[in-house]
């Protein structure tokens, strides 16, 4: 018996006066996948994690999530039924050190129990909040930089930090907006070796916004391609970027990708 998908998109459209910024957007998502949604700048993809996470209203169309109809639910309500995203400007809080964002994050999920951040020092449950912050921040790569305020932190550090607090509320779904934008070359797939390994030890499902082929090659089991508001390809690495339309559309006639999984090179990277 096939499991039944724990998100569903149907028809989802999305307008703003005469410019579609989505257009029939149907996509069934399966417990533990990870998925790389490519396209290029203006083609949907960060407005389909948009509508996903509450962030936008879709003007026709419905979103199920573990068969619950959320397609109206504010975004606050979705996060803490278990759907969290990254952005691909790092929210941090600048002045705060890191494990004191992640104690925000922790307060802020914590908001719907009656407790606050100012109380987290005071509760009786504060040295498991501790215990939780701390197995994140070793997850993230993050204890070196525990009492470091986010606002030295390097842009690959940023990167984790973001994604870390999206995690403090143990959601079920991450979406993230461009994980390796900012990140040099050759720190790229150690971040996102990082980033995959800690959602993944947590049986996270992973939806990723992403322009390097060599990324979605790589750490994708399943890729959606959009353009001009509209899925174009969906399936596998190999057969989405060989595609005709996606090459012409999104990655270009000449691009070749060499990472993906189960290729022994990936070994070496």
């Amino acid at each position: 018996m096939e499991e039944t998908p724990i998100l569903k998109a149907h028809g989802l459209c999305k307008c703003f006066g005469a410019v579609t910024a989505a257009s029939d957007v149907c996509a069934d998502i399966r417990k533990d996948a990870v998925v790389g949604l490519i396209g290029a700048n203006g083609a949907g993809k960060t407005t389909f994690i948009n509508m996903i996470t509450g962030y936008l209203k879709p003007s026709s169309g419905t979103i199920h999530f573990r068969d619950r109809d959320i397609t109206d639910l504010p975004p606050r309500e979705i996060t803490r039924m278990g759907v969290s995203r990254s952005f691909q400007i790092p929210q941090l809080y600048d002045s705060l050190s890191v494990e004191d964002n992640l104690l925000v994050g922790l307060g802020i999920v914590s908001l719907t129990g009656k407790k606050s951040f100012l109380s987290l020092s005071s509760r009786e449950d504060s040295v498991t909040d501790m215990d939780s912050v701390k197995t994140i921040m070793e997850r993230f790569g993050l204890i070196d930089y525990r009492n470091k305020p986010a606002v030295v932190l390097p842009g690959g550090v940023r990167k984790l930090l973001d994604i870390a607090m999206s995690m403090v509320g143990k959601p079920q779904i991450m979406l993230l907006d461009e994980p390796t934008s900012g990140i040099n070359a050759d720190e790229k797939f150690g971040i996102m070796d990082m980033i995959m390994e800690a959602l993944q030890a947590e049986g996270v499902t992973v939806l990723f916004v992403e322009h390097d082929m060599d990324i979605v090659s790589r750490y994708s089991d399943r890729v959606l391609a959009f353009y001009e508001g509209r899925v174009i390809a969906d399936g596998i690495p190999g057969e989405v970027l060989a595609d005709s339309e996606v090459r012409r559309y999104v990655i270009g006639g000449d691009h070749k990708h060499k990472t993906e999984k189960g290729d022994p090179d990936n070994a070496q990277n």
